[in-house]
């Protein structure tokens, strides 16, 4: 029977807008060789290009599996868990729409490894080999792959929000400062947040508080860690 490998990465996680994409990608062992043959590395290590070109090459010889986590899901999510949680939950629900696999490996999202390990296990039906390392994206191949389609995926995802909104929104992150510039001035000119922005992030009351805006439904938000 042939032994399954898979590898776990999440994109988006700090952002104020745009979503959280976690990928999966599986393969069997003995074509590992061909994730060699790509010379994988971390996403963040590779230009957009790249990027894309080895999503490409990925999807023809990976199973791979998606969850996409809106902005409006994580503040939902987050009125009760911490986004640790939320994050060893989805990567427990891609792991199992990844079965049948024997070996797994994430990028741990917790400051503590195994606590994040046992997170993810306490949500499987099933017991596979898992480990659980901080920064496995740049150790293990298999996650380099998943970190490379989570990547492309969010990035994607930006791009149809920005073509919906009409708008340049930058990535997304805090420290954009395409981004910060485009929330100060549509909250200004709005007296809301623009579709897509994580309104438990701390970074929108920031914003909000340093620029003595009055946003109509902002009791309506939930305090964040971000």
């Amino acid at each position: 029977m042939a032994k399954y490998i898979s590898g776990i990465d999440e994109a988006g996680r700090g952002p104020v807008m745009g979503p959280m994409v976690v990928a999966g990608v599986k393969i069997a062992e003995p074509d590992l060789l061909k994730l060699d043959a790509l010379n994988l590395r971390d996403s963040k290590m590779c230009t957009p290009k790249r990027r894309d070109r080895l999503a490409i090459e990925l999807k023809k010889v990976c199973e791979i599996r998606l969850e996409i986590l809106s902005a409006s899901k994580i503040d939902e999510l987050r009125h009760d868990k911490t986004l640790n949680v939320i994050e060893a939950e989805v990567f427990a629900k891609v792991i199992s729409d990844l079965k049948p696999v024997n070996e797994v490996f994430v990028d741990a999202a917790d400051a503590n490894e195994v606590t994040f390990h046992d997170n993810i296990m306490s949500n499987l039906d099933f017991e596979p080999e898992l480990i659980s390392r901080h920064k496995a994206d740049s150790i293990y191949t298999i996650v380099s792959a998943a970190s490379i389609i989570a990547k492309t995926t969010r990035d994607a995802e930006i791009d149809k929000i920005k073509a919906e909104i009409g708008e340049d929104i930058g990535s997304g992150y805090p420290a954009d400062e395409i981004t910060r510039n485009f929330l100060i001035n549509w909250i200004k000119k709005h007296k809301s947040l623009p579709p897509h922005t994580r309104s438990s992030w701390k970074t929108v009351r920031r914003i909000i508080k340093e620029n003595q805006f009055k946003v109509t439904t902002l009791n309506d938000y939930c305090e964040g860690s971000k």
